[in-house]
């Protein structure tokens, strides 16, 4: 077990958002390379067959549980962890998954009671820079953000996904398109077009498609750091 200043890799769950505010501080300015070094882990040599590494590879810095469940990353202080790509300007390079859609047993779900709104109502941003022309190894870690949604973006958000839910509910999944969502979007969510799950049509039928998404638009992300601080990674 190795030490990042007074940090243990892989890191036990913090205890406290004030242990975590620590913890990422630690490592923003920080390069992956440097970070792998003192942790004794070998850096992939491209991302082409390792997406989500350094996703994962943060998760363990900072001691995130939660895994694939629908709970924020650090469940026992009920913050989400959202490692963001950007670019040469600081400005997002993709959207941002948040979490699955329902496709079943759906009926009669809220707002107040659903996935998104508990994975997004704290959330630790994380930007680190993503441009093709910087090696994997020389990537910075930027200044981290701790955010929570205010009552504009909330509403915004709610509207997103009652929107799209009703679409999901009322069997119309396949005419949801990009057009659809002001911050939010569906999209499919699978590793390959042979990953199926059941949902059903508009005649209530069960019908055979690929999992879908929350996406947050980068519109929503980019906004975000521009109001919180000019990002410079």
């Amino acid at each position: 077990m190795r030490i990042i200043g007074s940090m243990q890799f892989p890191a036990p769950p913090p205890r406290s958002e004030s242990e975590l505010r620590e913890r990422v501080q630690q490592l923003s300015g920080c390069t992956l390379s440097q970070l792998a070094t003192q942790v004794n882990i070998t850096l992939p040599s491209s991302l082409n067959h390792s997406k989500g590494w350094v996703g994962q590879f943060i998760e363990q810095l900072l001691g995130a549980t939660a895994s694939s469940l629908p709970e924020p990353d650090f469940q026992n202080i009920g913050i989400e962890l959202k490692t963001l790509p950007v670019n040469s300007r600081g400005q997002p390079q993709e959207t941002t998954y948040v979490c699955t859609v329902p496709l079943s047993e759906n009926q009669g779900m809220r707002w107040e009671s659903s996935w998104l709104r508990r994975k997004l109502q704290r959330v630790l941003w994380l930007p680190i820079e993503a441009s093709p022309n910087i090696a994997l190894a020389d990537r910075h870690i930027g200044m981290p953000l701790f955010w929570s949604p205010n009552e504009q973006e909330e509403t915004q958000l709610r509207q997103d996904w009652e929107e799209l839910m009703e679409l999901v509910v009322t069997g119309q999944l396949e005419q949801i398109s990009a057009r659809n969502g002001t911050w939010l979007q569906i999209r499919p969510k699978a590793a390959n077009a042979k990953v199926l799950c059941t949902t059903y049509d508009e005649a209530g039928c069960p019908a055979e498609t690929l999992p879908r998404g929350f996406y947050l638009r980068t519109a929503f992300t980019r906004a975000l750091l521009q109001r919180n601080y000019i990002q410079s990674c």
